[in-house]
């Protein structure tokens, strides 16, 4: 049974104090992109010792875009702010690249703007550095399985930013009852697997709600769908 990091809820399945995993993870190519070596060595170690097999380490964002594409690894855990190109820039141009790479941002701080806009580069997970490791563990294999991953305290700072500003439009109903209650069942934290069982309906059928919403609300991801709507007032998160 694959654990996997819920949308804007706790990151970590567990049973008895330990993480689900699942025998997969052994497959996951990892590459971390961190200009701290002390840092990198750590998550080299960590990571290593969970299953996971680290391909490769880069100092900064250029160094990363290029390894990126010379090793062409399943996920990047990639640092924020770094020299020469910051995370958020390589992140941009890895996915618009090589869109079969999954990204997970490190930041420092559970700071709006660099989530906003981490979500509009295309990053698949989003986690601050004092997360655990069992935390960023689980994070990998969700967005290694096609999931999104965000830490609680970014959770609260996503909600904060779709909140800002005085003037928001007026909720347009440009989905159909069926896809918003598809994505609210997102935001609220569902997988696809989850979706289906509880709307009764096949997991393909899911999905191509899910591409349709993608397209009606110029959305590239499940994030920037759910951010898209709860900016229109389609859906809420608690």
């Amino acid at each position: 049974m694959h654990s996997r990091t819920k949308y804007l809820t706790n990151m970590t399945t567990q049973t008895g104090g330990v993480p689900v995993r699942s025998d997969t993870t052994k497959a996951i190519r990892l590459m971390l992109a961190d200009d701290h070596r002390m840092l990198r060595e750590g998550l080299r170690r960590s990571m290593g010792e969970r299953g996971f097999d680290v391909v490769g380490e880069a100092r900064d964002g250029a160094e990363a875009v290029d390894l990126a594409a010379a090793l062409q690894p399943d996920v990047i855990l990639m640092d924020v702010t770094m020299p020469e190109l910051d995370g958020v820039e390589a992140a941009r141009i890895v996915r618009e690249r090589y869109p079969n790479i999954r990204v997970i941002m490190l930041t420092m701080h559970a700071d709006q703007d660099v989530l906003a806009e981490a979500i509009r580069a295309g990053a698949n997970g989003y986690l601050v550095k004092d997360c655990s490791t069992d935390e960023i563990a689980s994070a990998i294999e969700s967005v290694a399985l096609g999931e999104t991953a965000l830490s609680p305290r970014l959770a609260a700072s996503m909600l904060a930013e779709v909140r800002r500003g005085e003037n928001q439009p007026e909720a347009e109903k440009v989905i159909t009852k069926r896809e918003e209650e598809v994505l609210q069942l997102i935001a609220d934290g569902c997988s696809t697997p989850e979706v289906a069982e509880r709307l009764f309906i096949s997991q393909k059928t899911v999905k191509n709600h899910l591409a349709s919403i993608y397209q009606k609300l110029d959305a590239r991801d499940r994030t920037q769908a759910v951010l898209q709507a709860v900016r229109m007032g389609i859906v809420t998160l608690d």
